[in-house]
């Protein structure tokens, strides 16, 4: 059995993002991916194949609180599901970081403010290629550096609506996106402002995502082992409960078992929690690291709203996803409600099959025409609504006793959303002929979003410094365990309302700095030497 000095169980951007960090140091480092390699193929940007055909979303099953099965909005793929985001990359608000009051009940104040995260966000938003701009945003604090990238490009229909909702009186601003583009140079610049971004693996590889920016750059790395095709099913432990002395995986070719002095969980927050949960022990009878009773508890996945708006004409967009609004993120300015409501930003560009797509599980896509998909594509802006979803205890993942992942959840704290969700469709008055919300808490329209579904999933293995509160330390380690650490979005006690990668790559970094001091190692300069690969041997197969 090969031993690692670190062993992390995933790839995506907590895994990917913590194995880059560690691997200068020379420190031994096995990767460990329950998917494969994404094939890169002409299916990558064809909307049928992604949207309607779901070539690569999980056919897996979860149940929800009544039993019933669905399928999850999840892809198990080197780098995770950064592959299939629309890379917008935001910061949290400074008082998200804050116990908050909201409509529905209270957010939990984080053991670190952001203070604490501020270099690391600088330096991510650097490495994730993001482009933005300073001072637009009224909710920044103001002492952020200037994004290295500028921000990119409004089409002729966004700025339309941007003058609109100017003239409104509202502050718009650049959406910050994580995408490899040169503005000055079109004709060698990798990304080209295409249709097939959110939702879709970039095909020229031009998204900031984790397999292009974290894994990738690994591959080859001599003291870097990337194992794909294992699914960790359980961790055990020494007799005092204190250590991870194993991880088991399940391959093709049985159960495997490897060793590591650190153990980093960052398989995703419904995931990770199933792995501690079904990891129980004699020390742990609840669930490894499960003393304070919070692992799979305090789920949440933001309210998420789609305003899907209809013009008479078509409109002159190829690449919307440039724009937002956070006038509204801790209440209405004009007065009348004084707590959170949400952040709005525009969606990506929806064909008529990813329209299809979205309505597939409840209207077959062969009763759509194309040719009527296509028309409502083309004149169609699209907008989301997010609001901070709110961790109860409640809302939690299970294992049944085959190994089933159940999801118990009931939507909360609503009352911001709806009043977002209404100045928003009430903004559009006179800009569009039609606008019409679409939205994920409304039971009879739950099916219509699977694009969003679980995609913001976070909190089941929560971060604090009470043993009796929370999971993990503020350094994200299990309290209950010396060697076991927890960096996907599973840390997170509050979700705030704006997509929550960078801050998931932001903690990465800076744990990955707690280990290296953990370690007794340094960061050379110099990168980290490749070896070539034996002719014939797959990289994801080479032992070090």
């Amino acid at each position: 059995m090969a031993h690692f000095d670190v062993i992390v169980i995933g790839s995506g951007a907590g895994g990917g993002t913590i194995a880059q960090r560690l691997a200068p140091t020379g420190k031994s480092i096995l990767i460990l991916e329950r998917g494969e390699h994404l094939p890169r193929e002409a299916e990558n940007w064809n909307p049928r194949a992604v949207f309607v055909q779901h070539r690569y979303r999980t056919q897996e099953k979860w149940y929800d609180k009544t039993g019933k099965p669905f399928t999850p909005n999840t892809h198990y793929w080197v780098g995770g599901n950064t592959t299939f985001y629309g890379a917008a990359l935001m910061r949290l608000r400074d008082r998200d970081f804050e116990e908050v009051q909201h409509g529905g009940g209270t957010s939990p104040a984080w053991p670190i403010s952001l203070a604490d995260l501020a270099p690391y966000y600088a330096e991510a938003e650097t490495s994730w290629r993001v482009h933005g701009a300073r001072g637009e945003d009224p909710t920044e604090h103001g002492d952020e550096p200037p994004y290295a990238y500028a921000a990119v490009h409004h089409d002729p229909g966004v700025a339309l609506l941007k003058t609109h909702w100017e003239t409104q009186g509202w502050k718009p601003f650049s959406l910050p996106l994580g995408i490899n583009l040169d503005q000055a140079h079109p004709v060698t610049s990798p990304c080209i402002r295409c249709k097939t971004c959110g939702g879709y693996p970039c095909l020229v590889k031009a998204k900031s995502d984790a397999r292009t920016l974290a894994i990738e750059p690994l591959l080859g790395v001599e003291n870097v082992t990337l194992l794909t095709g294992r699914k960790v099913i359980r961790l055990e432990t020494d007799p005092t409960g204190k250590s991870v002395t194993e991880v088991v995986c399940q391959t093709e070719g049985g159960e495997e078992r490897w060793t590591g002095d650190i153990v980093v969980l960052a398989a995703g927050a419904a995931n990770s929690a199933a792995v501690l949960l079904a990891s129980a022990n004699a020390a742990h009878p609840d669930g490894l690291a499960n003393g304070s009773d919070q692992v799979g508890r305090n789920y949440m996945f933001h309210t998420l709203t789609a305003m899907v708006s209809l013009t008479e004409a078509a409109v002159d967009v190829t690449f919307p996803k440039t724009l937002a609004v956070n006038d509204f993120y801790w209440g209405d300015p004009a007065g009348g409600y004084d707590l959170p409501m949400g952040h709005i930003q525009l969606l990506e560009y929806m064909s008529g099959q990813t329209l299809e797509g979205q309505v597939s599980d409840w209207l077959p896509p062969g009763l759509v025409p194309d040719v009527i998909s296509e028309a409502l594509a083309q004149r169609m802006l699209s907008m989301l609504v997010i609001s901070e979803d709110l961790p109860l205890p409640q809302n939690r993942v299970r294992l049944s006793a085959d190994g089933r992942i159940n999801l118990d959840y009931a939507y909360n704290n609503l009352e911001g959303h709806e009043r977002l969700v209404a100045k928003l469709k009430a903004s559009l008055d006179g800009f569009v002929d039609h606008a019409h919300p679409i939205s994920q808490h409304h039971l009879q329209f739950d099916s219509l979003l699977p694009l969003y579904g679980t995609a913001h999933q976070a909190g089941t293995v929560r971060f604090g410094k009470d043993p009796a509160a929370a999971a993990l330390d503020p350094w994200c380690k299990a309290h209950q365990l010396d060697n076991l650490y927890v960096v996907d979005t599973s840390f997170f006690p509050s979700v705030g309302a704006v997509n929550p990668t960078l801050t998931l790559v932001a903690n990465a970094l800076r744990v990955g700095d707690h280990l290296i001091e953990r370690l007794g190692a340094r960061k050379p300069a110099a990168k980290a030497a490749k070896r070539p690969r034996p002719k014939g041997h797959a990289a994801a197969e080479s032992l070090s």
